[in-house]
């Protein structure tokens, strides 16, 4: 729906970005993408998606399900969508943007069940038709009651039974029950790949995945026990706690590989002497869901911000003369939110795009640098999307608290993927323990500060964002050899700094993601405004800042100084074109069109 900008802001915009060239470069990366945007953006258009709150929990349930079926009517072939991360996380992106719960069971089946049974490369071929045609559908158990972010010290047992030459699938307590998997009767049958210790003459060879079908059309199937958990906030999922009373598995439930593998005569052989290396082999699929994770708050922050800029431009306001009537954009105290989650939401898309290219084409030798780099956007990705989903519910009020007007379960969808494909803070602390010593610290500035240096110079911008991941890194790998005591102490002594490096470092590459962008653009009114964005990102992560840069000699006093007016012209500029950035974001006019808030602009104005 166009939205005339240019009367609340009398300046207007000089040089007018091209809503077909945002949107183009949003949704383009690589040959193939803007045919799998359009066609999952197509898929979440149809009647089948439309925005529902008439439904309770349990047809919610239902729903989503019914809906992941509808998706897979779409997919040309299933395995190639499950082997290919751009497809999954674009899927992820366009599903969560009108319902989380769909993009949740969508993971789980594609990725994390049907990934795993495709990247084993040494069984039989086993017949997964049954799964690809959604006639029984996967999921994926793993964490358990008291290992969460420890999954690796997992205690559910499978047993190689050499008599029967298969395995017993066993729960030994209350500890090790799977928790929190989708195993309700909901959608029908469903088969887990269910992650359990594999015991080989009583010799722990480590945690392994089995494929454990769970119920069929009727119950759920002897020695199982499904426990429906309370409801949660967010987009209604069927979590449950699972757990296995001895329950007997064929040998070719093992899900084998590099990491492990039986052989006909029941030896166990690997081509990894470490336990945890086994571990991390067999659950590798978390990567990926670490890109659909991302991608799927990704799609709901936009979502959010489209529904939010929309409502200010329809909501109006009495003005500073009586009578008059305003939209809530024209507000600098409104507008200027908006544009930083907006800057914000452009430079998650490009980062995800760039890592979810970097890890489609890694090599081997990079890929433990690539996992990190996965995980680490993952972590700043949600984190962001949070506060922006926060933002643009506060943004419209008290009617963004309803459901039924599409933006009160952004936040809680997010939360659900902050904790999801481990933990942030966990991911975050891995990675910043391992940047301490195995990561080339940034290079040192080449020359001190000057006030000749421009604030709204995105190059000298990204130059003191390095600056400060330097600080960052030398603090950290001092606190670690000044800590003393033991792993832990030295840990807690240098984690504070090694958490800064990680989230600095993980800006600049989306500051670098952002910058790559802008270099393809030709069109001066895009590029114009696209620059003024990327630098509005940089600001605003260079303030809070700006004491440590002034200390190191990067940032001047009277350049510390001018950074409120600095953001406060650069916001003047791109307040114009806020309506046009966040059209860009391409959400479906038909899912617009069904939220109540976004209806008439009569309503609008009328309501409270």
């Amino acid at each position: 729906m166009p939205i005339n900008t240019c009367s609340h802001f009398p300046d207007g915009p000089r040089l007018a970005p091209r809503l077909d060239e945002l949107t183009g470069i949003l949704f383009q990366d690589g040959d193939a993408w803007p045919d799998l945007h359009a066609a999952w953006r197509k898929a979440i258009s149809t009647d089948v998606f439309r925005h529902r709150t008439d439904l309770h929990v349990e047809e919610r349930w239902q729903q989503s399900y019914d809906r992941l079926r509808a998706l897979n009517e779409e997919v040309l072939c299933v395995r190639d969508l499950v082997r290919d991360p751009r497809a999954l996380a674009a899927l992820h992106e366009w599903t969560s943007v009108v319902d989380g719960a769909t993009a949740t069971v969508a993971g789980i089946h594609y990725n994390l069940f049907l990934g795993s049974l495709l990247d084993d490369d040494v069984s039989p071929a086993r017949d997964l038709s049954e799964f690809t045609a959604l006639a029984v559908t996967g999921t994926f158990l793993c964490t358990e009651h008291a290992h969460g972010n420890d999954a690796a010290a997992l205690e559910t047992i499978a047993r190689y039974d050499r008599e029967r030459d298969g395995f017993v699938l066993h729960t030994p307590h209350e500890g090790a029950q799977k928790y929190m998997p989708n195993t309700s009767p909901a959608g029908g049958p469903k088969t887990a790949v269910v992650a359990a210790r594999l015991l080989v003459d009583d010799r722990d060879e480590g945690v392994f995945l089995f494929l454990t079908p769970l119920r069929d059309r009727r119950e759920t199937l002897p020695g199982i026990t499904v426990t429906m958990l309370p409801d949660r906030i967010g987009s209604p999922v069927d979590h449950c706690v699972t757990s296995f009373d001895h329950v007997r598995l064929p040998r070719t439930a093992l899900i084998q590989g590099k990491h492990g593998r039986l052989t006909a005569d029941g030896t166990f052989t690997s081509a990894m002497g470490s336990p945890r290396k086994r571990f991390m082999h067999a659950i590798r699929r978390v990567t990926v869901g670490k890109l659909c994770m991302s991608a799927s708050t990704l799609g709901g922050s936009r979502a959010a911000l489209a529904i939010a800029v929309r409502y200010a431009y329809l909501r109006h306001i009495s003005g500073p003369v009586a009578g008059e009537r305003v939209p809530l954009a024209a507000h600098r105290s409104h507008h200027a939110r908006l544009l930083a989650c907006t800057a914000t939401a452009y430079a998650m898309t490009f980062l995800h795009r760039a890592v979810t290219e970097r890890w489609s084409t890694h090599s081997p030798k990079d890929r433990a640098e690539t996992e990190r780099l996965v995980a680490m956007a993952k972590g700043w990705i949600t984190w962001q999307a949070r506060d922006i989903t926060i933002e643009s519910r506060e943004r419209c009020g008290a009617r963004a608290l309803f459901p039924v007007n599409g933006l009160a379960e952004f936040t809680a969808n997010a939360d659900g993927a902050i904790t999801a494909e481990g933990d942030n803070l966990a991911v975050w602390c891995k990675a910043g323990a391992e940047m301490i010593f195995n990561h080339e610290a940034a290079p040192e500035p080449e020359k001190g500060a000057s006030d000749q240096e421009s604030l709204s110079d995105p190059t000298f911008l990204r130059c003191a964002l390095a600056a400060a991941e330097r600080h960052w890194h030398l603090a950290a790998r001092r606190d670690v050899r000044s800590g003393g005591g033991d792993a832990l102490g030295r840990w807690n002594h240098a984690s504070a700094a090694a958490l800064a490096l990680v989230e600095t470092y993980t800006v600049g590459q989306a500051a670098d993601a952002f910058a790559a962008v802008c270099a393809q653009v030709t069109d001066r009114g895009t590029r114009a405004a696209l620059d003024d964005l990327r630098t509005l990102f940089l600001l605003d992560r260079l303030t809070p800042l700006s004491g440590l840069l002034l200390a190191e000699r990067i940032f001047t006093v009277e350049q510390v100084r001018s950074l409120p007016d600095t953001l406060r012209d650069l916001t003047a500029r791109l307040a114009p074109h806020l309506a046009t950035l966040t059209e860009a974001f391409d959400v479906p006019e038909e899912h617009l069109a069904s939220l109540p808030m976004l209806m008439s602009r009569t309503s609008s104005q009328r309501d409270s």
